[in-house]
């Protein structure tokens, strides 16, 4: 049996998604998951940068996030590598996010898939999309602040 710990342990990122969005509020959800799409997760067999969030039926769901089946996957099972998962929260927390995403200008949008305490759980984030320009301010602090890192990295040798 796998050792449970406390701190949880990255299996993927959404690294698109702080370029395209600022977050409101970070929530984490956890998922229902078939065996099959665990053992993937465990090899680290997970694509996340297309995935979003959708709403259907007061319950909310990952859609587009690729768990690529291992060669091992079972002969009875035939694995769907884009299947739409369900993401489990308190219904308080669903019905105040379907709230904010009826506003104007919300989205909901996973930011990382971790184990916790041996489970799988999605850190979604309410967000709101960024224009052209607040893109192109990202990339110019992200460029100055490689900057910086080069000149005190040169500095200290």
């Amino acid at each position: 049996m796998a050792k449970k710990t406390d701190s949880p342990s990255r299996i993927a990122d959404n690294k698109k998604a702080a370029y395209n969005y600022f977050f409101e509020e970070r929530h984490e959800a956890g998922m229902v998951l078939h065996g099959w799409e665990v053992k993937a997760l465990r090899e680290g067999k997970v694509q996340l940068t297309d995935g979003y969030v959708v709403i259907k039926d007061g319950e909310l769901y990952l859609i587009g996030c690729q768990i690529n089946p291992l060669r091992t996957a079972s002969t009875h099972v035939s694995p769907d590598a884009a299947r739409t998962k369900k993401l489990l929260l308190h219904k308080e927390e669903i019905k105040r996010l379907i709230g904010k995403v009826e506003q104007k200008g919300y989205t909901l949008v996973p930011l990382n898939l971790h184990w916790k305490n041996g489970l799988v759980k999605a850190e979604i984030a309410l967000a709101k999309g960024k224009g052209e320009h607040d893109k192109r301010d990202t990339i110019k602090d992200r460029e100055g602040k490689r900057e910086v890192e080069r000149a005190m990295k040169g500095r200290n040798r």
